[in-house]
Parts: structure tokens; sequence; C-alpha cells
């Protein structure tokens, strides 16, 4: 019960600011009342107990088992070989991927953002298609990062081929899709999935000699933030040609 109440006391601090401004500058700035004042109370008490039960259900179950299994795949003792094959290492390669799109899948500001994007393009971006589109990007931005830490590659060589790959993409995307396919990116690191990434890959490069956990350990979150970007602009090309098939 403590614990309860000091979560729901830190959300309570998170979102104050939040409500602050935002009443700020309706009754200040704008010198406007809302229309409906109860509608909007209830609203925020609704935002604020349910963050409250969402962390708690993210530190009861998700934080362990996922902090657990990233170890665990990574120790040593499952690791039966040190040769630097894909096959030694497969079961890491399977577990990145469908972390990363499961994840992804379950962010809520990914579902927001889809959500929005549907109705403001009139149905021609789809919420799911693009949540899977996401998904699938941040799954093979971290079976990249997780090959980059196995081989002790250099993270510049990814990132500047990739954003390579942005940068030629961009030319070829409709402009209205670009600010979208960057915002994808960026709605992909939240709460659900950097604790995992970030114990992914902090566990892998503990367990694999000669890698060190600050230089090796962490860029995962940029690999899942990059190649949604990629994927969502990818994913409007493929609309594109389907839809030129179909006339």
């Amino acid at each position: 019960m403590s614990e309860i109440i000091k979560i729901a006391h830190d959300m309570l601090i998170s979102i104050a600011p939040v409500v602050g401004i935002i009443y700020f500058f309706q009754f200040a700035i704008l010198k406007k009342s809302f229309p409906d004042n109860k509608k909007i109370f209830i609203g925020i008490v609704s935002v604020w107990i349910g963050l409250t039960l969402f962390v708690i259900g993210l530190e009861q179950t998700l934080f362990p088992i996922g902090k657990l299994m990233a170890y665990e795949l990574t120790s040593k003792e499952f690791i039966s070989s040190h040769i630097f094959s894909w096959s030694d290492y497969f079961w890491i390669y399977l577990f990145a991927i469908l972390i990363g799109i499961s994840t992804t899948l379950a962010e809520p500001s990914l579902l927001a953002v889809s959500i929005k994007a549907e109705e403001s393009s009139g149905g021609f971006i789809k919420s799911w298609p693009l949540r899977i589109a996401v998904a699938i990007g941040v799954g093979l931005g971290l079976l990249v990062g997780v090959i980059r830490i196995i081989y002790g590659l250099p993270i510049l060589y990814f990132f500047v081929t990739g954003y390579l790959i942005i940068i030629i993409l961009v030319y070829l995307s409709p402009k209205e899709i670009i600010p979208l396919a960057f915002d994808s990116g960026g709605v992909t690191t939240s709460t659900v999935t950097v604790p995992l990434i970030a114990a992914l890959g902090i566990g892998l490069s503990h367990s694999i000699d000669g890698r060190d956990i600050l230089i090796d350990g962490f860029g995962l979150i940029a690999f899942a933030s990059l190649f949604p970007i990629i994927a969502v602009m990818g994913y409007i090309q493929i609309v594109k040609i389907i839809n030129k098939i179909s006339k």
C-alpha cells in the first residue's frame, strides 16, 4: 500500500505542471473558462489513476520479467560458444526482434499518434498498419543494435548509414508524411520499451568479453528511434505503389 501511495504521489507531481500550464493559459492568457469543467476534472483524475495503475503494473510484472530474460539470454551459462556466428546468438537475435515489436505495439503514445494520423489523413494512413510498420522498425533496429554489440562494431557506421537512407527516403516520400515518420521514431522510446531495451544492451555487453558497458551497452534506444523512421517512410512508399496499381 505504501508503494501504491508513493507511485500515486509521483504521478500526481508529474501531471501537475501540465495541468497547471493548461489552466494558466486558459484563464490567465485566453481569459476563458472551459466548456465543461466537470468533464475535464474527471478526465484529469482518470489520467492520474490510469498512469498510477500503469506504472504499478510495469514495476510488478514487465520490468522484472524483461530484465530477468535479458540477463539470462545474454549470460555466459546460456551462451555455450563464444565464436561470433549467427547461430551462436540466434535466441538473442530473436528475442531482440520480438521484444521490440511487442513492446512497441503496447506503447500508448504510439497508439495516440497512429489514431491522430488516421484521422488527419482521412483514412489514407491506417492506424494498425502504421503501428505494425513502426513495431517492425523497432524490432529490426534492436536486431542491428544487438549485432553491433556482439561484433564490437563502431556505432558511428550504423548511424551514418541509417541517416543517409533516411535522407534518400525524405526526398522520395510525400512531404506530409515526413514529420509523422520522425514523430513515430520518437514515440517508440517510452515507458514500456526503454527499460527492456536498456536491460538487453547492458546484459549483452556484460556477458561478452572485451565489451565495455558504457560504450557498447548503451545505444540500443537510439536504434529503436532510428529504424522506425525508415520503416514508416518505407511503408508509405508501399502504400503509394499499391494505390497506383489498384488504379
